[in-house]
């Protein structure tokens, strides 16, 4: 910080600034506070003075960050623009949380970072808002707050330094005064036969970290344009006429040393954690830097690497090699296998082998089957036909087990784009083209694995395979049948006897009739019967016929279907998407179009990489404070 420079731009803003208070630079008229921060530049202040020690020029000099590669080689232009930039940040409303970035360059200083924030107002003055104390308190409190910073505290000599504001705000955040320096100001103006002697020595309050004197330019040395080499040896004059004993630890120099000591100090202390904390923002940045990749130079190799990527992270999604394992929900070929084992296949054993299947339809199967004459035995083909009934139930869920894992198929792409492939959010033309292809192909071959399911069924329905070894012979079931009843009843002839009431059964309305009975005699007929013997014999063993060859087709079915969505849709799929991708898109006229970098994409590498590149900058200097030995 140019301590001297300092010095003449508060006083001369102080007579002129005192009243309005458009500006957070104001040092003599109230009582101040100062911070001084380990990271210069990273905390917005009110008003962020930044001074760096370059020996390279020999000439002092200073630029504005609003004023971009405007160089002020004029300290009054300087504070000129201060003010105007003041005036133009505030409005006419007396502060701003608005920073003003000032660096300062000179071979005279050193290299140290001050935050100057704004004197503590009690009255409003003028167009001010009625809580503008509590506006730069709250300002103050949140860069004293932080603890990488020093605070210095400024009071004027002719005041009680007991009642300092910034001495009591800067006790509220750092009681133990680790990091608390006091400045009196104003030596020179102190009443006759009194000084700050008893001050200094930090016998009325004392201060961890000193209490140190200066003597500013009074308002004729400016006007009079008093060079600040002649301020600072009537500064020391005067510190050795009235402090003799304190003149070696007063005065702006001794203060510059002061705070460039103290910051390094404060640095040493926190350096660890701070090392720590860029190390750890780096190792983040960088890997957010490599998802993002290097600019695409080798269209034909990025273009194959990516399809080849995308292909194999695909297939291990399937396989359950992915990398990106989720754990909220099953995914990939666990979701294909849930569907084959527990949704298809218990939907199947839900199926009733007899589902809507009435003891009437099972009858009038029997008799249509018989024609004209009446039936010694059960007609063979009214089996076949209330079986293919049955069967032909299987098909449905069939079919939407294909479309349950046709859609698992298309949830596969999603997933990769999203945790698998990080190169494909770079190019969204590319990401676009790879699921139009991917989809393309799985709805290529969804009706072609459909119409194998449906041929499975078919196959079923064409023929009814009765020899099956697990089929039970008809003659052995209708033995079975006759001796259930024969142990039911007194007799193996009992079933000729339709009156017996122990094989009487309900009504079965309608029975072999259209809805409404057609009357062929004058006398009423009635429109429902019970069922003989021999009926119920009958439908007992058609039923039992149909359930054992049902099962036997179901477990046929439960069985081929998943093999043959395998085959047809899932490994089809598997062995030719990445040759599906690489003809479709490996054409050269499409290379560059599908390359192109999305604009955020490139825009978010940039600043990745620039705030990558800042903080391998501040691990450089923070590694060179730890090789020096400045403490």
């Amino acid at each position: 910080m140019c301590h001297r420079w300092r010095r003449g731009a508060n006083k001369t803003t102080e007579m002129e600034l005192n009243k309005t208070l458009k500006t957070p630079i104001q040092v003599s008229a109230f009582q101040h506070t100062f911070v001084c921060m380990i990271c210069p530049g990273v905390v917005p202040t009110p008003q962020h003075l930044r001074h760096h020690l370059f020996c390279i020029k020999a000439e002092e000099w200073g630029t504005f960050l609003h004023c971009k590669n405007q160089i002020l080689t004029d300290f009054n232009e300087i504070r000129k623009e201060i003010e105007d930039e003041t005036d133009r940040n505030t409005d006419n409303k007396g502060i701003s949380p608005e920073p003003i970035y000032l660096k300062i360059y000179s071979p005279n200083v050193l290299s140290l970072t001050l935050v100057d924030l704004p004197g503590i107002t009690k009255v409003p003055v003028g167009d001010q808002p009625e809580d503008i104390e509590t506006q730069v308190q709250e300002m103050i409190l949140s860069y004293i707050s932080n603890p990488n910073s020093l605070i210095l505290c400024v009071s004027p000599a002719n005041s009680d330094l007991a009642t300092s504001d910034a001495l009591k705000l800067a006790r509220e955040v750092d009681p133990d005064g680790h990091r608390t320096l006091v400045v009196v100001s104003k030596l020179d103006l102190m009443d006759a036969g009194t000084d700050a002697l008893e001050v200094l020595l930090g016998r009325v309050i004392p201060v961890r970290l000193g209490i140190i004197g200066v003597v500013n330019r009074s308002q004729h040395d400016l006007n009079t344009q008093k060079s600040l080499t002649d301020s600072c040896k009537d500064e020391q004059a005067f510190l050795q006429r009235h402090y003799p004993s304190l003149a070696s630890r007063c005065g702006s120099r001794y203060l510059a040393r002061t705070l460039s000591r103290l910051l390094m100090h404060h640095i040493r202390d926190c350096l660890p954690e701070l090392k720590t904390r860029v190390t750890v923002l780096a190792a983040q940045y960088q890997s957010r830097l490599n998802s993002y990749g290097q600019p695409v130079e080798d269209h034909s190799a990025t273009l194959l690497q990516i399809v080849t990527k995308f292909a194999t992270d695909y297939c291990s999604t399937i396989e359950g090699t992915a990398r990106h394992i989720q754990t909220s929900e099953l995914c990939g070929g666990a979701r294909i296998c849930y569907i084959f084992h527990e949704t298809f296949g218990r939907t199947l054993q839900s199926i009733d082998p007899l589902g809507g299947l009435t003891e009437l339809d099972i009858l009038t199967a029997i008799r249509n089957a018989t024609g004209p004459r009446p039936a010694l035995f059960v007609p063979e083909i009214s089996f076949e036909l209330l079986v293919k009934r049955q069967i032909k139930r299987l098909e449905e869920p069939s079919m939407r087990c294909v479309e349950l894992v046709h859609e698992e198929l298309q949830r596969i792409i999603q997933h990769c784009s999203a945790y698998s492939t990080q190169e494909l959010l770079r190019f969204p033309k590319l990401h676009d083209s790879i699921v139009e292809v991917v989809t393309s192909l799985l709805r290529k071959r969804l009706p072609i694995t459909n119409e194998m399911v449906h041929n499975l069924v078919a196959i079923e329905l064409a023929y009814i395979n009765t020899k099956h070894p697990d089929f039970t012979d008809a003659a052995q079931v209708s033995a079975s049948v006759n001796s259930q009843q024969a142990e039911a009843g007194d007799g193996g002839m009992r079933w000729k006897n339709e009156k017996m009431p122990s094989e009487e059964r309900g009504p079965v309305p309608g029975f072999g009739s259209p809805t409404k009975a057609v009357n062929l005699l004058d006398t009423a007929v009635p429109i429902s019967r019970k069922l003989s013997t021999r009926e119920q014999r009958d439908c007992e063993v058609i039923q039992r016929l149909i359930n054992c060859y049902f099962l036997i087709v179901r477990k046929s079915i439960q069985d081929s279907v998943p093999k043959t969505v395998m085959h047809f849709l899932v490994n089809f799929v598997k062995e030719n998407l990445q040759s599906e991708l690489v003809g479709q898109l490996y054409k050269q006229r499409l290379l560059q179009e599908l390359l192109i970098e999305s604009q955020e994409t490139a825009q978010q590498r940039t600043e990745v990489a620039q705030m990558l590149e800042a903080l391998k900058k501040a691990s450089n200097i923070i590694s060179e404070i730890r090789e020096t030995h400045l403490w």
